[in-house]
């Protein structure tokens, strides 16, 4: 009943198959299906190994280590090896995937061949299926930016770099942004009522139980947006073309939310979302907004749009390179002359090289990665 779907840009996919053991379907777009069984793998050994690996990951003791590797490279043995040779042939450059259920917290953006991470060779983006994506291509790289956070909670940790992340991603000339008292619900259906923002960037706390609605929710200034709050928010009235959810776990869900917040917001009209799988650091989430916003909005790399998951996956391996940096109380990315002052809160933390698959494992685009 394990399966997955790994897809080129333009593609389609059957259902996922069912059964007690691992199936990988593959998809591209000038060839027949291929299906592949993969009899040393079943679901349950996926789960719990994509669980090891992510605890090795987030284990805030091993993150100048590699303990990670073994449940990445034999994550990678059972995902992707056995289908090696169709996304080579087929010259893939962005897989797309389907995830059964239970799999959809896998970081395949960790996955590792003992040379080199997924991301090194792919962009990678899930989707809950192809029938219930929007596909169409969107260039969003002069979208305005809808940015809210939240800096200060009473009975959570502050986030300290939330107002400096707003105001790096959404300048007066790209946006407009909202701190603290004026991240409200009222405010967001307002501002969005106002002016049709392509992007609306979400940075505060959130948490995610499963079994009831209310267990779960994005935090906001005047209340909890609880989980099945997200489909009614319209997210395609007026459009979005990517909602960022700089929130800890909002890719996480259970079977009544599949993909957590994100999937839920692009089940009612978002054209897709950016969300986490685990809680990443201030400054980590910091640095990768960052980057990820200016990937975005290169107009072309090389004769070709950056699509979204593309320039997520730039700014991820950006990280792993070493390039994005906290040094001397400033974040700063190699070969540029621009940086990013960090609150006093963040600076006496020290120097730190964000290279950790800690820091960018976990962000991954849910929905049309176009």
């Amino acid at each position: 009943m394990a399966g997955e779907a790994v897809l080129q840009q333009s593609k389609e996919v059957a259902d996922i198959p069912k059964g007690e053991g691992l199936e990988l379907i593959v998809v591209t777009a000038n060839a027949e299906p291929v299906r592949v069984l993969v009899p040393a793998a079943t679901r349950w050994q996926v789960l719990q190994l994509a669980d090891a690996l992510q605890s090795e990951i987030t284990n805030p003791r091993r993150r100048s280590s590699i303990s990670y590797l073994d449940a990445a490279q034999k994550l990678y043995r059972w995902l992707i090896a056995p289908i090696a040779a169709e996304l080579t042939a087929s010259k893939t450059d962005n897989l797309i995937v389907i995830p059964a259920a239970g799999l959809r917290s896998v970081p395949f953006a960790a996955l590792h061949d003992g040379q080199q991470f997924l991301i090194e060779k792919y962009s990678t983006s899930v989707i809950p299926s192809l029938s219930l994506t929007d596909i169409r291509y969107d260039n969003i790289s002069d979208d305005e930016v809808l940015a809210m956070g939240i800096s200060v909670f009473e009975d959570k940790p502050p986030l300290p770099a939330v107002p400096v992340e707003l105001q790096t991603i959404a300048p007066p000339d790209r946006g407009k942004s909202f701190l603290n008292q004026e991240f409200t619900l009222a405010n967001l259906q307002a501002q969005r009522s106002r002016r049709p923002f392509g992007v609306i960037h979400l940075a505060t706390h959130s948490e995610f139980q499963p079994g009831e609605p209310s267990n779960s929710y994005i935090q906001l200034w005047d209340t909890k947006l609880q989980i099945d709050e997200m489909q009614q928010l319209r997210w395609n009235e007026p459009p979005v073309n990517l909602l960022v959810l700089s929130a800890c776990s909002t890719a996480l869900g259970d079977e009544q939310a599949e993909l957590g917040f994100a999937g839920l917001a692009v089940a009612a009209g978002a054209k897709s979302a950016l969300a986490s799988l685990w809680e990443v650091s201030d400054e980590g989430t910091l640095g990768l907004m960052a980057e990820f916003y200016r990937q975005l909005r290169i107009p072309q790399r090389e004769g070709k749009v950056t699509i979204k998951a593309e320039a997520l996956r730039q700014a991820q391996l950006q990280m792993l390179r070493g390039r994005v940096r906290i040094q001397d109380g400033m974040l700063r990315v190699e070969g540029r002359n621009d940086v990013v002052t960090l609150p006093d809160e963040l600076a006496v933390r020290g120097d730190r090289i964000l290279s950790h698959p800690y820091y960018w494992a976990a962000f991954t685009t849910i929905g049309n990665p176009w």
